[in-house]
């Protein structure tokens, strides 16, 4: 069984959206995309830290997902990442009301010997000098490396993440953080600003409009499959970044065509993240659901032209 090694946080969510607010939940990048992942045949861990205060029922959930959590470090004495926001009307934007770093402020990853050999490696969005430390960790070059990063890191740790930048193979950002990163409006300009600085593969996420992949002057578009309910965006694109690895890692096949395969997979998970609050519809989410929906993405896309001569 392939091996996939995810890095991230693992913390306390508060979410307020125009159709209601939660207390403290479980949320954070790596919850989300190794819930995801664990719908593939993979072998997964989790590196992480969370405080004395975080719940074992949540440890207990990733535990009984197969994931390897032996790397989650827990600090004594130490509160748990936590992070509250709520959501605009649109559910595309969002205001932050409170961010505590806590144990995370002094996090060093650990990557567990087991996984230092990892075949596809998912680095979730933290400070660059924490990715780097974990690819530093590695004893074997892993066949594939994704990075997801945000705009808070390209404003305050600029010149740390084009230093990681360079040792990956993908990087997931939404439109407005290519646009950032690169200072290209046009994204086909922009993904091919970002080609130059090390990734051979650029994943731009739309958000409710879906998902471009470019690679080498080939671009692939895979739509959101339109849904009746959105409910909470939190944790949308972890999912889809632990859809994307986790296919990845269980096919071991690295071309562009499947990689196509891997956008579907992902987007087809966060589909169902965004039905309801944190990480509620992955926890209940059965194979069966995620397969009779894929069925409606080859639907939905799927056509029959006869293009003259």
């Amino acid at each position: 069984m392939n091996k996939l090694l995810i890095v991230g946080t693992v913390a306390f969510d508060a979410i307020e959206t125009p159709f209601g607010k939660t207390d403290k939940i479980l949320g954070g990048a790596a919850t989300y995309i190794g819930l995801s992942a664990s719908f593939f045949n993979v072998q997964s861990a989790i590196v992480s830290v969370v405080g004395e205060d975080f719940p074992q029922e949540y440890l207990d959930l990733l535990t009984n997902r197969g994931i390897d959590i032996s790397a989650i470090e827990i600090v004594k004495g130490g509160k748990t990442f936590f992070w509250s926001g709520r959501y605009h009307n649109d559910l595309n934007s969002r205001d932050t009301l409170d961010t505590q770093l806590n144990v995370l402020a002094d996090f060093q990853p650990k990557v567990p010997v087991n996984f230092t050999d990892a075949d596809v490696v998912m680095l979730g969005n933290l400070h660059p000098i924490v990715q780097t430390g974990v690819l530093d960790q590695m004893t074997v070059k892993p066949k594939l490396v994704v990075l997801d990063t945000m705009n808070f890191w390209m404003d305050c740790a600029l010149a740390d993440l084009l230093q990681v930048i360079k040792r990956v193979d993908v990087i997931t950002v939404n439109d407005e953080e290519a646009r950032q990163l690169t200072g290209e409006y046009s994204l086909v300009k922009a993904a091919a600003k970002i080609h130059t600085m090390g990734p051979a593969y650029v994943v731009i996420k739309k958000g409710e409009h879906g998902a471009l992949l470019f690679h080498d002057k080939k671009v692939f578009y895979a739509p959101a499959l339109p849904l009746e309910e959105v409910f909470d965006p939190t944790g949308a694109g972890d999912t889809f970044a632990g859809g994307f690895t986790g296919y990845i890692a269980q096919s071991e096949n690295l071309s562009f065509d499947n990689m196509k395969n891997a956008i579907i997979y992902g987007s087809n998970l966060a589909s169902f993240c965004v039905e309801e609050f944190g990480t509620q519809r992955m926890e209940r989410l059965q194979k069966s659901e995620v397969h009779e929906r894929l069925q409606q993405f080859k639907t939905l896309t799927q056509f029959d032209i006869e293009l003259e001569d």
